[in-house]
């Protein structure tokens, strides 16, 4: 999902997870009306809906470890507790850290590092779905294409659904198979990534494309970046 600051990317995306409770429309998972089922309903299914946030420092408790916070998603899920610390050193390897990150605080972590535990920890349990906010928005640019091409990686290895949310054409057009253009709330345009380039349909999306060279936000609706 692309589209500027204020178009709903965020708001649709934890919609889509039931963490907001959808105001109108219909949302549906693996054929079933997930629209206004019960927090006790929707339990079972949460260990399958990961989301990825856009603050990896706000994604864990500054109190405890980062295997901490890691075991105790684990536990809940059921995980064998002698167990736990040999399936958190494996997810800390796959995602291209070390066991001994997990006996590291949240400051003592860089922001790429952090990133890459929450995208073990949101891994962790083997979902179906992962919804990435904006993911590597507050990264530098020198370790967003390392954590892009992690996500990428993952998505291939477990076979994960994945709504990857973000400003940035050049990132969707790196990550999806697929791109929706939001604005205001509302969605303009969908459609394959290749085609979207090639010929896009709506004047919004064209503007959107004409700011790749200047970033996006350097043009409004309508609007030519100059």
């Amino acid at each position: 999902m692309v589209g500027e600051s204020g178009s709903g990317k965020t708001t649709l995306g934890r919609t889509l997870l039931r963490l907001y409770e959808p105001s109108a429309g219909r949302l549906t998972y693996r054929g079933q009306d997930i629209t206004h089922i019960s927090e006790r309903a929707m339990r079972p299914m949460r260990r399958e809906l990961q989301m990825v946030f856009q603050d990896p420092g706000s994604s864990f408790n500054p109190r405890y470890t980062m295997g901490r916070s890691m075991a105790d998603a684990l536990r809940m899920a059921g995980v064998p507790k002698d167990r736990i610390r040999e399936r958190i050193a494996g997810l800390f390897t796959r995602v291209g850290l070390t066991a001994a990150h997990a006996d590291r605080f949240r400051h003592e972590l860089s922001g790429g590092q952090l990133q890459r535990v929450v995208i073990a920890r949101a891994v962790a349990l083997d979902p179906r779905l992962i919804v990435a906010d904006e993911a590597v928005s507050k990264l530098d640019v020198s370790v967003r294409s390392g954590v892009l091409r992690l996500f990428r990686e993952i998505q291939r290895e477990k076979r994960l659904s994945m709504v990857f949310i973000t400003h940035d054409l050049e990132v969707a057009r790196f990550m999806c198979d697929r791109i929706a253009i939001l604005y205001h709330g509302k969605l303009l345009e969908i459609g394959p990534t290749a085609r979207i380039f090639a010929a896009p349909g709506h004047e919004y999306t064209k503007a959107l494309l004409s700011t790749l060279d200047y970033g996006l936000g350097g043009a409004k609706f309508g609007e030519r970046a100059v």
